[in-house]
């Protein structure tokens, strides 16, 4: 994501977003290591029900936002190709490999156009990005990116190359994102829309709880159809919209709460692309290995310790040490790959939402 508030504006960069992108990334690590919890926690299957239902949304609209200056430039092209393609490369490679090894499966297939686990991310982006100027050209975008994914979502055939059915899924919430302006996120970061947050979230934890014995949260996944899901076709013409609306509600109320100054973490918002790829391996490795078969992660202390360990992993690779160790492959720097650039490409100001500046936060 660019530097400043917001794309075309110059000054200092607003802490705001970079503490949104941090506290947004602690989410995805938390949600990822409470899955194994929520077999036999209502509790926590509530929480997770409740991150779930937003925390990708926010993610994807606020790369919409810095994505909305993206246009075709040469230059812009070619920091898309280094900050988003290569590092997909590198790293769909290194955990195909790292599969193999765990899993002792030496034939497992590399595909680059089916994305591993949290790869699709990056593909997601790069077409998003990629069709951002045609999306600032409609006239009322965001319902046709929604009847675009209402469509998607009834074919159960759509999804199998590069994670199609989430890249269409996530659409709305970047196309959304394309929309705002600074003073959208004014408005939210206001004493009076911070008190409505509290029990507008209130509600859909103890909604979530209510539904946790039985809800499927596939529904916040987007990886398939609706009759993957047990629905009929048809219902995809209701839960896309209801999603929509029940992802940005929440998304607001949280980056209602975001704060707007600087903070101790402020600056590891800056690096959340580092700590996106790489908690992965982790993330598989305690499946892989079984960690969670320890009864005593399975009581309220337990499930705490998790908590707490999710938050602190995903901190350390937010640093500069591990920024330092893998630049290589999160940021590469690929000028030998394409043709010198003119004079005037080459002093072309930066790409608004390029991940390794803003994005991530995922």
């Amino acid at each position: 994501m660019d530097r400043r508030h917001g794309p075309g504006t110059r000054g200092a960069r607003d802490p705001y977003f970079d503490n949104a992108k941090y506290l947004t990334i602690v989410l995805v690590a938390c949600g990822h290591a409470w899955e194994p919890l929520t077999y036999g926690s209502r509790t926590v299957t509530a929480v997770y029900l409740g991150v779930y239902a937003f925390h990708m949304p926010a993610f994807a609209l606020i790369s919409g936002y810095f994505s909305r200056s993206f246009d075709m430039a040469p230059g812009r092209l070619r920091r898309l190709v280094g900050g988003v393609v290569v590092p997909y490369v590198l790293f769909e490679i290194a955990y195909t490999l790292f599969y193999r090894w765990a899993q002792d499966d030496p034939g497992y297939p590399i595909s680059l156009l089916d994305p591993w686990y949290l790869m699709w991310f990056l593909v997601a982006l790069f077409i998003w990005r990629l069709t951002t100027p045609l999306w600032l050209q409609l006239r009322h975008p965001v319902p046709v990116a929604l009847a675009l994914t209402a469509l998607v979502s009834m074919a159960p055939d759509a999804g199998g190359d590069l994670a199609l059915q989430r890249v269409v899924g996530f659409l709305p919430f970047f196309v959304l994102g394309l929309t705002l302006r600074p003073e959208h996120f004014e408005r939210l970061r206001t004493r009076r829309a911070r008190l409505w947050a509290l029990p507008v979230a209130a509600g859909a934890l103890a909604a979530a709880y209510v539904v946790a014995p039985w809800f499927d949260a596939g529904w916040f996944y987007r990886r398939g159809s609706v009759t993957g899901l047990g629905a009929p076709a048809w219902a995809g013409l209701v839960t896309t919209p209801a999603l929509f609306a029940l992802a940005v509600v929440l998304s607001a109320c949280f980056l209602a709460w975001v704060p707007g100054r600087t903070t101790l973490f402020t600056t590891l918002g800056t690096r959340t692309l580092y700590a996106y790829l790489l908690h992965g391996f982790l993330i598989k490795s305690s499946r892989f290995w079984g960690w969670y078969d320890h009864p005593w992660l399975h009581t309220p202390v337990g499930e705490l310790a998790v908590t707490a360990a999710a938050v602190g992993v995903i901190t350390l690779l937010c640093t500069s040490p591990v920024r330092r160790v893998f630049q290589f492959a999160v940021e590469p720097r690929v000028p030998w790959a394409f043709r010198r650039a003119e004079p005037a490409q080459e002093a072309e100001p930066p790409v608004s939402g390029v991940p390794s500046e803003r994005v991530l936060h995922p």
